[in-house]
């Protein structure tokens, strides 16, 4: 058996007694001592396991789900501080609040205003949590989802637009050509706003160009063309941080591997822009 196998079946226990009785004291404890903090990683195989079972409860009974995982997300950075045990609660909850919303349409509004909310945690590991709930948000609900994240990309603040480039980075999201372009389009939007953040030495702003540095390659993997020849237009805005996330991005495996012409391309555009 699996470790997310594992925290499933003592998870599902853990629900159902909550959803009888209304008492959450055994499953935030479990939560809590099986967290793996402090520590480099928290127990994502816990926190998906938890999110699959409310996901699963939902439709019969999805207010009191709903009211748990608000509980849980509002568990503070003072109660919870980083790396400390009790981080995974929020954790979940957040993850959880994707998890109701992809299953029930009338739960949408509020898992966004959550996790919009949330993806400005001064938490890192709290914002980690944000892209993967609106993962499930984007599988369930691909056109709704996307249409919301131009907004975050569109006028949200740095740690907002980074959890949108981050949620739709997920190349099992991007396979058919319309949720491809989105993706690339959301990027398009963040790279044209990149003259507005005027604080580029902010924690918020070095969040955001080290998640891009990352998240570009994976929607020009997905829209290859487009992605490219975005990238080639990055390389002439003679933006260093801009210059700095196209480098990275062309250090990733899955442009090396599967276009290294265009890799190699880019590459003597960089050199000669220096």
């Amino acid at each position: 058996m699996s470790k997310k196998e594992n925290h499933r079946r003592e998870l599902a226990a853990l629900i159902d007694q909550f959803i009888a009785a209304g008492d959450s004291e055994d499953l935030i404890d479990y939560i809590t001592s099986n967290s793996n903090l402090p520590g480099p990683r928290g127990n994502l195989e816990l926190a998906e396991a938890f999110a699959d079972l409310v996901g699963q409860c939902a439709r019969e009974k999805s207010g009191r789900l709903w009211e748990l995982c608000a509980n849980m997300t509002a568990v503070s950075a003072d109660e919870a501080p980083v790396n400390a045990p009790r981080e995974l609660i929020p954790f979940c909850g957040a993850v959880g609040s994707g998890a109701l919303g992809a299953t029930c349409p009338t739960l949408f509004a509020k898992a966004i205003k959550t996790l919009r909310a949330l993806a400005n945690d001064p938490r890192w590991r709290m914002r980690e949590a944000v892209p993967m709930a609106l993962q499930r948000l984007i599988a369930a609900h691909s056109k709704k989802t996307l249409n919301t994240l131009k907004h975050w990309t569109a006028e949200g603040s740095p740690l907002e637009v980074r959890a949108a480039a981050a949620g739709v980075a997920e190349p099992a999201l991007l396979r058919n050509d319309e949720s491809a372009q989105a993706g690339l389009e959301l990027h398009e939007t963040i790279f044209d706003r990149m003259p507005e953040f005027d604080d580029r030495k902010s924690d918020e702003f070095k969040a955001l160009k080290k998640g891009l540095g990352y998240t570009l390659s994976v929607v020009v993997q997905a829209s290859p063309r487009e992605g490219f020849a975005l990238m080639r237009q990055l390389v002439g805005t003679q933006d260093k941080d801009v210059l700095w996330i196209v480098r990275e991005n062309l250090k990733k495996n899955r442009l090396v591997k599967n276009f290294p012409a265009q890799v190699e391309s880019i590459k003597s555009s960089l050199e000669a822009a220096k």
